[in-house]
């Protein structure tokens, strides 16, 4: 490991961690970097320095627990300001599905550039390159170009399409895991455990969803109409849509970690030779709510966020 800085926050007062970071931050210059050592995930850190600094940093995990935590965070230099992977698909839709097959995460992890996913995973970047040059080169085919639509649409489309999706299939694959848990679970111990974490998620993410209807989608439709009538709605709870959207990311990352440990304890939904029925529909049905979980939350952190939080930068300075 080169030798960088350390800055053990376990030793640091809680009110006084982050101002301490943010700090030592600020203090690099262009390129430079630090570790953090902490005893949990400092996660949170990571949507704070987004929403206070910008996408100006690159953060890596050198440890990544169960005891302690360290992250390597970068200050990028102009010429390291590469397009993330987020803006990427954004920009081609097509290339999410060569991100999907290659395991590279679009949506939670779409602030983050095509190198620096290939160098934490240990894959080809050229081949990487390669793959996503010739989506580019393909004809494009007629679809949802969702980087153009105007903000409320899109959160109407995102509520009448994945918060749907969500809605219907949560109580059914919740049943259906749960019932392919007791039947097999003895067999396949990790039915037991994809079951309990699935209760979970599907608990978290109906929660989730009336935060996002009943505050953060009305408070971006509030900003587009005082932009259309040049009027300014007093401010809501919260100081500012940052606010509201890094605690959906926050969140999004954790269903993002529970799919992943989902598809881990299967083996990418790999059957057993003993699989019935139910169980080939409950893999079948969590891929697919894997696929919309994905198209879903990109839908929200790469797009709909980064313009309400532009667009009230604009109205309000």
């Amino acid at each position: 490991m080169e030798s960088l800085d350390i800055l053990d926050v376990t030793v640091i007062e809680p009110s006084f961690k982050h101002p301490k970071i943010f700090e030592k931050f600020d203090s690099l210059s262009s390129n430079e970097a630090f570790i953090i050592d902490n005893d949990h995930d400092p996660k949170p850190l990571y949507y704070q320095l987004i929403g206070e600094r910008g996408s100006v940093f690159t953060w890596e995990y050198l440890e990544n627990g169960p005891e302690r935590w360290k992250v390597k965070i970068a200050k990028l230099g102009d010429q390291a300001s590469s397009e993330t992977i987020g803006e990427m698909v954004v920009k081609d839709y097509r290339k999410a599905q060569v991100f999907k097959k290659l395991g590279i995460d679009f949506c939670c992890g779409g602030k983050n550039t095509v190198e620096e996913v290939c160098k934490t995973k240990g894959l080809d970047l050229e081949s990487v390159k390669s793959e996503l040059d010739a989506v580019s080169k393909e004809e494009e085919q007629n679809g949802n170009d969702f980087d153009k639509w105007k903000l409320d649409f899109l959160a109407d489309y995102i509520v009448n399409t994945h918060h749907e999706y969500v809605r219907t299939n949560v109580p059914f694959i919740t049943e259906l895991a749960n019932k392919v848990a007791s039947v097999h679970g003895k067999q396949h111990t990790e039915l037991v455990r994809v079951a309990e974490i699935f209760n979970r998620l599907g608990k978290d993410l109906s929660l989730h969803l009336v935060k996002e209807e009943n505050i953060v989608f009305p408070f971006i439709k509030t900003l587009l109409l005082d932009e259309q009538s040049g009027t300014k709605t007093p401010a809501a709870a919260f100081d500012s849509i940052q606010t509201p959207t890094q605690m959906m990311e926050v969140e999004h990352e954790q269903a993002g970690e529970d799919m992943a440990e989902i598809r881990s304890l299967t083996s990418d939904y790999i059957l057993p030779a003993d699989a019935c029925t139910s169980y080939t529909v409950l893999f079948k049905k969590l891929q697919q709510f894997e696929n919309d979980l994905f198209n879903h939350v990109h839908l929200e952190n790469n797009i709909l966020f980064p313009k309400a939080i532009a667009l009230e930068k604009r109205l309000r300075g």
